[in-house]
């Protein structure tokens, strides 16, 4: 466990949840787009970018032995089902007027983490562990009970969230390794669904407005540039700090599902995200406790 936080793995990180931060505007533009077109321009425009770092860093060799493991490609296609997911249910989610649901799935994302940890790892829970489980829990309950239906967006996105940060784990590589594992994956899938979409004249790239092109064009740049700052910031950072910060995205999507896209924000919510927030309050105070 590091006992400093440096100031460059405070700037990969800190720049990585801004951009987080500020994707909900970029994926209101393409909220036109189905979220399956969109999800495959992440993944191919991610191919080159990621190489590219993997280059420069002197890693891109260590590639080519992994494609030829097993199980190290079992383990990277689960990965790459579940990441694929929570993009495609984030993508619609924000398309669909559901971005305060973004958010309340991604600030339960450390809580789902920690009983996780109890129920897969057998990681014993410390009181305020437990006690902020509880209250999100709760918070979740109420939120059901008010819309009389489960917040399927904001569920989905923590459980697929957190069960891809449970298995990249068990995965015995340096971070952007891994994530170019993962989108090499992806890239067949990817490339023979925007080939499939072009045969039926129902793409959007290159073939609709100049505005979508750029956009897809794009989605390259904010998917693999955020992820690749922040495995590389967290390196320098404590986890305690990494706690904290990891509320900045969560809060900016918020902000601008209430400001910016005028979506309600009626009692039950009112309620349930302070609890969440002191969820969070304990869930950090006993971090900081283990820093």
């Amino acid at each position: 466990m590091k006992s400093q936080d440096t100031p460059r793995g405070f700037a990969f990180a800190l720049s990585a949840y801004l951009i987080w931060g500020f994707l909900p505007f970029f994926m209101k533009a393409l909220g036109h787009i189905p979220p399956p077109e969109v999800i495959a321009h992440r993944v191919i425009w991610s191919v080159p970018i990621a190489a590219l770092v993997l280059v420069v860093r002197g890693e891109f060799d260590g590639i080519w032995p992994l494609l030829r493991q097993p199980r190290m490609l079992a383990m990277g296609a689960a990965t790459a089902a579940l990441i694929s997911v929570n993009w495609g249910i984030y993508v619609w989610a924000i398309g669909a007027g559901h971005a305060l649901d973004a958010a309340l799935g991604y600030y339960i994302n450390p809580l789902f983490s920690i009983f996780l940890g109890a129920v897969l790892l057998k990681e014993k829970l410390s009181p305020r562990q437990m006690a902020a489980i509880g209250l999100a829990a709760l918070a979740v309950v109420l939120l059901t009970w008010e819309a009389g239906k489960v917040p399927l967006v904001a569920l989905g996105l923590t459980v697929t969230w957190g069960f891809y940060a449970y298995l990249k784990r068990s995965l015995p590589l340096a971070a952007n390794q891994g994530f170019m594992l993962e989108i090499l994956i992806m890239a067949p899938f990817a490339l023979a669904y925007m080939l499939w979409n072009g045969a039926q004249g129902t793409g959007h790239f290159a073939a609709g407005s100049a505005p979508d092109t750029v956009l897809l064009l794009a989605c390259g740049l904010i998917t693999a540039v955020p992820l690749m700052l922040y495995a590389n910031g967290a390196k320098g950072l404590r986890l305690s700090t990494i706690g904290i910060l990891q509320y900045i995205s969560p809060t900016m999507i918020l902000i601008i599902a209430i400001v910016a896209f005028k979506e309600p924000f009626g009692t039950a919510q009112m309620l349930a995200f302070p609890m969440i927030w002191a969820a969070l309050a304990l869930y950090t105070s006993a971090l900081a406790g283990k820093s």
